[in-house]
């Protein structure tokens, strides 16, 4: 039957599988190249890496760009460049990945959670102010799901308090703010290209800036301590060796060339689903129109309200969708601070103070996005048609038709 849910065992709505990463010959001749070439590494960061490292500054309008092994060691390398010391207090959401959060406490350093806008499930800023304190040093504002954060007030707030801005920019390679690349409005912009992301090579990140210092503090720090001019068994700064490889730059140069392209198609249907699903009661996309000009969709999130679909939570909601062949998933389940990691304080790091406690934390629009709203469509379908887009839309009625009747 045309109208039976395909949970129940009646036909999908969308039987189209989204590929991800695109990509062709030309990548395939580019890591061939490289392989065939035997130089693998790039040890001197030179070669490959540094031109796609020039390609990626120049694409986000920045000075520099500083290649490592993945977007968490980026975010990690650009906070203790910005000279944060231990059991400094660094603001960062609590709807975001584990990373931007890990990372702080692996810089000896203490998160200081901060809710998200409902509108956009961007950490708000009407409410960073209030948890600025003597000890706070920075703030990584995570432009989710690909939407830029408001990063006008977001800058205002930090010029007046000497406060330092990390962008977390993993979901939003080539999104803009106001006609300016997300990642190069701040001190610096954190990118991760793991496989899921707009721009991947597997694994990887990077860091944009337009200080020359945080440049040669992060380019030390992920080249084992080594610093310009100085001999190869050199070393001035705690580094590692965070470098990425050949092959990884070959493909991202490949896939950089794509990325504005897709990034365009993402934006515009995104903006026509939006015109479809904010048709249908008891579905809210989220709001647009805080200054993003280009919306990157690494994720299409929507507020469900099941008392629109007879009481069905959110899980089965999200169940039922994805068996009508729609990459649906109900995005994260608990807030960071309800990780174990948090509750249980298990930082293995010398610097948080013992009186740090998150058991009492409680942040009324994160929890209510993770328990009730918040249902996300995965980025590949954001590639797609106009059709696809309608067949969403069809999915989403499908299943409240059902549930209703």
């Amino acid at each position: 039957m045309k109208n039976q849910l395909a949970i129940n065992g009646g036909s999908k709505t969308m039987n189209k599988k989204f590929v991800w990463p695109v990509f062709d010959e030309s990548d395939v001749d580019a890591v061939t190249e490289v392989a065939k070439s035997g130089a693998w590494g790039n040890p001197d960061c030179t070669g490959r890496v540094a031109q796609f490292e020039k390609e990626f500054a120049e694409y986000c309008g920045s000075k520099y760009a500083i290649s490592c092994v993945n977007g968490s060691v980026a975010l990690r390398l650009a906070l203790i460049a910005c000279g944060v010391k231990p059991g400094d207090e660094v603001i960062v959401p609590p709807y975001t990945f584990i990373a931007t959060a890990s990372i702080v406490l692996e810089a000896n350093c203490v998160p200081v959670f901060v809710d998200i806008d409902p509108e956009t499930y961007n950490i708000d800023p009407v409410q960073i102010e209030k948890a600025i304190t003597s000890k706070t040093k920075a703030i990584i504002p995570v432009h989710f799901a690909g939407q830029a954060c408001d990063m006008d007030k977001i800058m205002e707030i930090t010029s007046k308090h000497n406060l330092k801005v990390i962008e977390d920019t993993a979901h939003a390679h080539g999104g803009e703010y106001k006609g300016k690349k997300l990642g190069s409005i701040g001190d610096a912009g954190c990118f991760s290209f793991q496989s899921s992301k707009n721009l991947t090579s597997g694994e990887g990140g990077i860091v944009v800036t337009d200080d020359e210092g945080l440049f040669d503090m992060i380019n030390s720090l992920r080249n084992v301590g080594r610093v310009k001019g100085g001999e190869w068994y050199e070393h001035h700064n705690l580094g590692c060796n965070y470098r990425i490889t050949e092959l990884q730059a070959a493909l991202l140069s490949k896939q950089l060339a794509r990325l504005e392209q897709q990034t365009q198609l993402r934006n515009e249907n995104g903006v026509y689903l939006n015109s479809l699903l904010e048709k249908i009661e008891g579905i809210q996309p989220l709001s647009r129109g805080r200054g993003e000009t280009l919306h990157t969709y690494h994720i299409y999130i929507f507020k469900y309200d099941k008392s629109k679909f007879s009481n069905l939570s959110k899980k089965e909601f999200a169940s039922m969708l994805g068996a009508e062949g729609i990459p649906s998933f109900m995005g994260y389940p608990e807030p960071l601070y309800k990780q174990p990691l948090f509750k249980e304080k298990n930082f293995l790091c010398y610097a948080i103070p013992e009186e740090v406690n998150y058991t009492d934390v409680c942040c009324i629009e994160t929890e209510k996005a993770c328990y009730e709203d918040a249902v996300w469509i995965m980025q590949n379908i954001m590639l797609g048609t106009k059709e696809d887009m309608d067949l969403v839309a069809e999915a989403i009625l499908k299943i409240q038709q059902a549930v209703n009747s």
